[in-house]
């Protein structure tokens, strides 16, 4: 299916989507932009502003060091309320830290740091603003199976490898927001069980 929006399908590797522009920092077959997405505090992506409808970032952003230029760069090249979706291992998983190459764990809350909201009580200089609109904790059905979602939260909040992987949806705020405390909203959590 062709669409009219565009789609960037983030540190893609060799998972390359038809449809999407695919951009990744090695020039592997199917790779449509080279780009070095921890390098955005220097090097700006090769896209106009409010260019961008949708992001993908599938086990990308763990990887990077820059992330508050990286989310600014992709806030830069974003359409008001252009959606974005990240899939990270979580934080308190083996995954997470086994991994030589990631540099970052992310829980429940680490979205919210792209967002101004966040920023009331320090200013760090960065003007994107991602409103977290949801976060999908993928568990084990084999484990969790008769187990009601605060049975499950408590598990999460308490012990290590409960989550198989994270996924969260931000959508872009334009105008950015004021940093502001009262202007932080909690998204909704959604345990899938798989």
């Amino acid at each position: 299916m062709i669409t009219n929006s565009k789609r960037l399908n983030l540190g893609c590797g060799r998972n390359i989507l038809t449809d999407w522009i695919n951009v990744d920092i090695v020039p592997l077959a199917g790779v449509d932009v080279i780009a070095d997405l921890d390098d955005c505090r220097k090097t700006k992506l090769p896209f106009v502003d409010n260019e961008i409808d949708e992001f993908l970032a599938s086990h990308v952003i763990e990887h990077l060091h820059n992330t508050l230029p990286f989310m600014e760069e992709l806030h830069r090249i974003a359409t008001p309320y252009a959606k974005a979706t990240f899939r990270v291992p979580f934080g308190s998983s083996d995954d997470a830290f086994e991994d030589q190459t990631h540099v970052r764990q992310y829980f429940l809350k680490s979205f919210g740091y792209f967002s101004q909201p966040f920023y009331w009580m320090a200013d760090y200089g960065y003007r994107g603003d991602w409103l977290t609109e949801k976060i999908m904790l993928l568990v084990d059905a084999h484990v969790h199976q008769g187990k009601n979602a605060e049975q499950i939260m408590f598990e999460v909040n308490t012990f290590r490898n409960i989550v198989k992987e994270m996924i969260v949806e931000l959508r872009a705020i334009k105008p950015i927001r004021e940093a502001k405390a009262e202007l932080i909203v909690s998204p909704p959590i959604e345990i899938v069980l798989v």
